[in-house]
């Protein structure tokens, strides 16, 4: 696979994709609408070896959300900009899909949580939809 660059608004934090796609999502879960401003989130997952930072990890923060079992926001404490977050426990990376350089040759899947969707944004694809996580 060829490595897809990733960055921050800035430029000051960037990372690298080396491992293969698990999925791609676009999640409407309160929690990425809240993390990133919009009404969803295009997350790609990848393996925790998938992911390696190539500058300006000195640069990044995270907010763990308390009653969250997994969720965690970390961004680039220069620009504000969403960054992948690193999920130990479940041995995965999810990186928005927006801090992307590169076209990393998949695309989302379907769309998750969306019980939890904003009430005035509509979904305009045939992309199957899963209440919660998926199936």
């Amino acid at each position: 696979m060829k490595a897809v660059q990733g960055s921050c608004l800035c430029g000051d934090v960037a990372f690298e994709i080396t491992g293969p796609a698990l999925r791609a999502v676009h999640c409407h879960c309160v929690r990425c609408r809240k993390a990133r401003g919009s009404a969803t989130a295009a997350n790609l997952v990848v393996g925790i070896d998938g992911l390696r930072f190539t500058r300006g990890t000195e640069l990044l923060t995270s907010y763990k959300v308390p009653d969250a079992k997994y969720f965690t926001h970390t961004f680039c404490k220069a620009c504000g900009s969403s960054m992948p977050r690193v999920d130990e426990a479940r041995g995965i990376v999810v990186i928005p899909m927006g801090s992307l350089d590169d076209d990393p040759g998949v695309r989302p899947m379907g769309h998750i949580f969306v019980d939890s969707k904003a009430p005035w944004h509509e979904i305009h694809d045939d992309l199957p939809r899963f209440g919660g996580p998926p199936t």
